[in-house]
């Protein structure tokens, strides 16, 4: 589901928890839509997500591709407990990735890459959706991309 103006865009992406999360990796946050996860992806917050970067509207990915803009992804998990991130989007940024979304603190851009130099990675969410995830309740994710007017 995604809402679209000519200033903002909404993408919704549902998302299951695994008894694997934990959300300690220091620099990224990720998405995934393989059904799996080992103690090994510590950045993983959610598995078989519904869509992957590649399945965002059209309009969303112009608009994350503005040096203006700033994207907020709201976490939810479906007992309540919630965060809130936010980072910038890029020119360079593809969204041609069919499995994973990830998060980034740095200004590395691959083609899984939803947004750089955010205010959190994976460790630094709030630990009860971290624990919630991890009892595999289920999640979503609201990214909210803006363009801010150029002065």
């Amino acid at each position: 589901m995604s809402y679209c103006t000519e200033w903002f865009c909404i993408e919704v992406v549902e998302f299951k928890g695994h008894e694997n999360v934990r959300a300690l990796h220091k620099t990224t946050l990720e998405i995934t839509k393989e059904d799996y996860l080992t103690p090994r992806g510590d950045c993983i917050v959610g598995i078989s997500a519904n869509k992957s970067l590649r399945n965002f509207s059209s309009k969303f990915k112009e608009l994350i591709r503005s040096k203006d803009s700033i994207l907020y992804i709201l976490l939810i998990s479906e007992l309540g407990s919630m965060d809130i991130i936010k980072c910038k989007g890029d020119p360079k940024l593809t969204y041609d990735d069919d499995t994973r979304i990830i998060i980034r603190k740095s200004d590395y851009i691959a083609s899984n890459t939803a947004c750089i130099n955010s205010e959190k990675s994976a460790k630094d969410i709030s630990r009860s959706l971290v624990y919630e995830l991890k009892r595999g309740c289920k999640g979503v994710a609201l990214f909210i991309v803006i363009r801010k007017p150029r002065a």
